[in-house]
């Protein structure tokens, strides 16, 4: 036989399926008709062979009608008049009396995809869904999603919504769940297939009958559905309960997101939930699937936001296996950080020290990572694991020490001392530009305790005109001042020589401004350049890093069971990637519980002025309803600017007399905490993250007027069950006790002047003005995030006192 590949290859087989002694032998033709698929699937263009394939169509063989259709739909979009010429054929075998070719007729009928053939399809598909046949009826309310998809503007017939909501109750379960996903995909417009008590109880009842795909699809269906009675809650929770410890992961994990999108109000019934999925997700985490097994970590990691301990006693179930993929290993040592505790921080240390020599270079960095965020609490068992992996002189793992060391003195300063001991001769073993920059800054903040470190610098400056990394050369620069702060003596000769260069010689822009920066700040005395580059280096109200607060359940169980998932990356496995600490945003851990306090927040209300400025009264009737914030996406800087001005704008040009109709509001409140302005910016900032809130912008302390800029995204329910979002923008603002001096307030209005009146008993002097914008407009949300703020000011201002 010819080539394969060639035009010959299909002459043969065009002569072969013409053939009268190849048509009248059947096992013959058959098998050439089995080599023209052959071919397809090799990529040969057999698209000329349509005529003589629609022929072979007409036959009573179901395996040739199966490997003709395959070919039909294949090219049937190349071949639209031709493709004509098999409805004929098709169309009669969904009368033939055996179901199986009825519902291959059904299925490959609409599998043509032709606009054209959608007259000719209709009526098949519809007495398809009364055939007798469970695998006919399967087929053809798949068959009406296909019409819908390939025609997404034409309506859909009602006649037929309503055959298929009643094959909701179809004897076979496969058409029950092909029903719910053809409803799905018709009714999106709508929002999808409509879901009240009776179908729900009904799909509940039957879930035991379905397979593991069917099962995911009804219990996401049923996440529309909202009890009307807690009987009636109990009542579904009851029947899920077998569901929710099923040796199927993924009905496991369904379950458990219904669990959660069922009792948002009930914290002890998610948390027990939580708890009884323990055994199937280790089970998951040891199955012999690798995707399978990343996916469980991944979700134990979410389940750890909320329950820090639930896998406290099974830590050993995370250690690393010698065979298992590096991606694997990594997301395992992220969840031995969480589990650590004084019972078991030898052994996880010891575990950890193991993957340190990984011959995967990631792994092996990841591992050093994890070791240094367990030194946060335990420093001293840490620094001696890694002082002693320096020893080895293996340049990705010193890489990866010395930028772990870096980190940790930066929230933990007790530990500077040893670090500046095992930095003596790294500089030998360090290649990569992100360790050279994580040595420079270390020699920079301690080069007075570093003996070595004048000459260290003087290679680093040596070198300057062949090094390529460009945060390498700007770091070198802010070190070397730094240092000639602390050791003028050793360091003017090569600081003076390192600016010649980078002023006269560099290239790079970025390098030379730095460097213009330094020579002119020089010039302004050493005093002042000592104000600019040695500032406080660290907060020591922070307290211990470790770990984070127990985080309420509503805020991720809407990524449960999601791909968003597998998508969440610890920030702080990541240091590879870093430059300074203080370019870094950790997610702290103050030592006051601030999650603790906001359960006894006062509850506020907020109405809306003439003036369209909201103002807050308290009230213990009305309740403010859950809410989630997050910090992203993130804005810029100039974003924020943008957005704080146009809204300002748009509330001084909003017409009053429009009823409260308008997209967005803006919100003015006093609240009385006299210690914040005088805090140091690093605790509001580490109290605002812990509760998502992300700060954009500080006014240093004691200074008048006193401003921090902050914004957030919100996100809760509504009565009507469906979420809601959006983006708040917020000002502090402390004037030293003079409130009309803010400029741009001009629309202060004689009623929120006597709103402000009744609170100046209490001190106008020691109060903070909040001002919030937001965009759209949603009154709950404002509201409870005012609460927020408002618990968060007072705790920081009770810690300060």
């Amino acid at each position: 036989m010819p080539y394969l590949g060639g035009e010959d290859t299909v002459r043969e087989l065009r002569r072969a399926l013409s053939n009268p002694n190849v048509q009248s032998d059947q096992l013959r033709y058959r098998n050439t008709i089995l080599k023209v698929i052959r071919a397809m699937s090799q990529g040969v263009d057999v698209s000329g062979l349509f005529s003589e394939m629609v022929k072979a169509c007409a036959t009573v063989d179901i395996v040739q009608k199966k490997l003709v259709y395959v070919f039909l739909c294949s090219y049937a979009a190349l071949n639209p008049e031709l493709s004509l010429l098999v409805i004929n054929t098709l169309r009669k075998d969904c009368q033939d009396p055996n179901p199986m070719v009825r519902s291959l007729a059904l299925r490959n009928m609409t599998n043509l995809r032709l606009p054209s053939l959608v007259e000719y399809v209709e009526q098949p598909l519809t007495a398809g869904l009364k055939d007798r046949a469970a695998c006919v009826r399967r087929v053809a309310v798949l068959g009406w999603a296909k019409l819908h998809n390939l025609q997404p503007t034409s309506e859909i017939d009602a006649s037929v919504v309503n055959e298929l909501y009643s094959l909701l109750r179809d004897p076979d379960p496969v058409v029950m769940v092909n029903c719910l996903r053809a409803l799905e995909e018709i009714l999106k417009e709508e929002g999808g297939v409509a879901i009240n008590k009776p179908i729900t109880h009904h799909l509940l009842n039957r879930l035991k009958e379905c397979d593991v795909w069917g099962q995911c699809e009804v219990l996401r269906v049923l996440q529309r559905y909202r009890p009307q009675s807690d009987d009636e809650l109990f009542d579904i929770l009851s029947l899920l309960d077998a569901s929710l410890v099923s040796p199927h992961p993924p009905v496991m994990a369904a379950t458990l997101s219904l669990f959660l999108h069922l009792c948002p109000g009930l914290p002890a019934v998610s948390q027990a939930a939580l708890e009884r999925v323990r055994g199937p997700l280790l089970a998951a985490c040891g199955s012999a699937s690798t995707e399978m097994r990343f996916t469980a970590l991944c979700h134990i990691q979410l389940l750890l936001r909320s329950l820090p301990g639930l896998m406290g006693a099974h830590y050993k179930r995370f250690f690393c296996g010698y065979a298992e993929p590096a991606y694997i290993k990594q997301r395992k040592m992220q969840v031995l950080v969480e589990l650590v505790n004084d019972e078991n921080v030898v052994m996880l240390l010891d575990e950890l020290k193991g993957y340190c020599t990984d011959v995967n270079t990631d792994t092996a960095q990841a591992a050093i990572s994890a070791i240094g965020r367990i030194g946060r609490s335990y420093s001293d068992r840490c620094l001696e694991i890694l002082t002693g992996l320096l020893g080895l002189k293996q340049d990705h793992i010193t890489s990866a020490v010395v930028q772990t060391m870096r980190d940790l003195v930066w929230v933990c300063p007790q530990c500077s001392d040893t670090v500046c001991l095992a930095l003596e001769g790294c500089e030998e073993t360090l290649q990569d530009s992100q360790g050279r920059q994580a040595l420079l800054w270390l020699l920079g903040v301690y080069g007075e305790r570093v003996t070595s470190a004048p000459y260290t610098l003087e290679v680093f400056i040596d070198g300057v005109r062949s090094e390529a990394s460009l945060g390498v050369k700007m770091e070198l620069l802010t070190t070397t001042m730094r240092l000639f702060l602390c050791r003028p003596a050793e360091t003017q000769d090569m600081l003076g020589r390192l600016l010649h260069y980078c002023i006269e010689e560099e290239t790079d822009m970025c390098v030379r401004d730095q460097a213009l920066l330094y020579y002119r700040l020089l010039h302004c005395g050493i005093e002042e350049t000592r104000k600019v580059l040695q500032g406080r280096r660290s907060d020591p109200s922070l307290g211990v890093l470790i770990g984070r607060p127990a985080e309420p359940i509503s805020q991720w169980a809407s990524s449960f069971n999601t791909l968003e998932s597998l998508r969440q990356v610890t920030v702080e496995t990541e240091s590879t990637s870093r430059g300074s600490p203080e370019h870094v945003t950790f997610d702290p851990k103050p030592n006051t519980d601030l999650s603790d306090t906001l359960s006894c927040s006062r509850d506020e209300q907020v109405h809306s002025g003439s003036d369209g400025a909201g103002r807050c009264t308290d009230s213990s009737a009305d309740v403010p309803p859950p809410l989630s914030l997050s910090p992203s996406p993130a804005l810029s800087p100039e974003e924020f600017e943008r957005l704080w001005l146009q809204r300002r704008a748009l509330h001084a040009e909003r017409d009053p007399k429009i009823p409260g109709e308008e997209d967005y509001v803006r919100l003015e409140e006093w609240v009385r905490c006299p210690a914040i302005p005088h805090c140091s910016p690093q605790s509001l900032q580490a109290a605002m993250q812990l509760l998502n809130i992300q700060t954009l912008a500080f006014t240093p302390p004691h200074t008048l007027p006193w401003r921090v800029y902050l914004y957030t995204h919100t996100q809760h329910t509504h009565s009507g069950n469906t979420p809601h979002s959006t983006l708040i923008l917020g000002e502090l603002l402390y004037t030293g006790g003079d409130r009309e001096g803010e400029e741009g307030e001009e629309e202060e209005q004689a009623d929120g002047r006597s709103r402000r009146e009744s609170v100046r008993k209490g001190g106008e002097e020691e109060e903070v003005k909040v001002t919030l914008q937001q965009q759209p407009r949603d009154d709950g949300a404002l509201r409870g995030f005012l609460s927020i703020l408002s618990s968060v000011l007072h705790t920081l201002t009770a810690e300060r006192e």
